[in-house]
């Protein structure tokens, strides 16, 4: 199966091109983004070497549907979706940092604690604490927003606020959002029987005023357990069912690959490229409670190439 692991593509007043992890966003008359959705896959922030078939529409479709579903909340930069693949929106200009909030405590900050650190982005964690239980009430754990082939860093409130990364009063009003956002989040997910684990948001500003920007509540930036059967894993201390592409890490970790130096990404077989492909499409199936349609993917490039040049005449 085709998978679109690169664009080059130039769009009538096109200003830029930036390729990042898994989207490359084209900027239009210096005011429009179109955000394509590629289906490189990363994880422990590498860029795995093939592409997923279909990763791509799946995320651009769940992130559309989220940032619609929460308009009322925080104004976003989404404009119109001309492709499976594709977002057209306004350029903001984003701030240096990700927020990450976590309702439970499992995956990095999971791992982080069983070191016997007790302290995450200066958010304090009470000891006798165990893996994938809930916090009392969600936390924010920020991170510096890295560079492309950079890790991203934990910052706390005190350092942003410091190294003057954001103002006191913008820093406030993401706070606010990102909670207002993951309440949504969490009260979308429960009725399709899933517990919004973990996610991030971005924020930008245009013209003074704060916007939410890039994907929200996907697989990509969120983990999700079911409910059914939550508390009784936890209280046998067993893994939990969770879609995410925490599964994706954990294939990794199994076969000794975790980002670091010298470590070599083990093989990616068409059975295993299948299998994620699979299970992405499970992952939007249960997400949305809709069937996936699958694109035409015969010639993926022309296709978005063709859609959003129709879309840019528009506006």
């Amino acid at each position: 199966m085709n998978a679109l692991t690169n664009t080059d593509f130039h769009f009538n007043g096109q200003t830029n091109v930036y390729h990042g992890k898994v989207r490359d966003v084209y900027t239009v008359k210096n005011d429009l983004l179109v955000m394509i959705a590629t289906d490189r896959i990363s994880a422990f922030d590498v860029v795995l070497p093939k592409g997923i078939p279909f990763k791509g529409q799946m995320l651009n479709q769940i992130a559309a549907r989220f940032l619609d579903a929460t308009a009322d909340i925080v104004p976003n930069w989404k404009l119109a979706t001309p492709d499976p693949n594709v977002t057209v929106g306004l350029r903001c200009q984003g701030y240096p940092v990700e927020m990450i909030v976590r309702g439970y405590l499992c995956g990095s900050a999971w791992r982080t604690y069983q070191s016997g650190i007790r302290e995450i982005c200066g958010v304090k964690i009470p000891d006798g604490m165990k893996e994938n239980q809930r916090f009392e009430k969600p936390i924010i754990t920020p991170t510096t927003k890295a560079e492309l082939g950079r890790h991203d860093e934990d910052i706390s409130k005190e350092e942003i606020l410091t190294q003057g990364l954001v103002s006191k009063q913008d820093y406030e009003k993401l706070e606010e959002y990102t909670m207002a956002l993951f309440i949504r989040g969490t009260e979308m997910a429960a009725s399709r029987g899933l517990i919004l684990v973990d996610t991030k948001y971005e924020f930008g500003s245009r013209e003074g005023k704060i916007y939410l920007i890039d994907e929200i509540h996907t697989p990509d930036s969120s983990r999700y357990f079911y409910t059914e059967g939550y508390e009784e894993r936890f209280a046998k201390g067993e893994a939990q069912k969770q879609l995410s592409k925490e599964f994706v890490r954990e294939w990794l970790m199994e076969n000794g690959f975790q980002g670091k130096t010298g470590q070599q990404v083990p093989e990616m077989t068409p059975e295993i490229v299948a299998g994620i492909s699979e299970r992405y499409i499970e992952l939007y199936e249960h997400i949305t409670g809709e069937t996936f349609d699958k694109a035409n993917i015969e010639n993926i490039t022309a296709r978005i190439e063709k859609n959003v040049i129709e879309y840019l005449k528009t506006v």
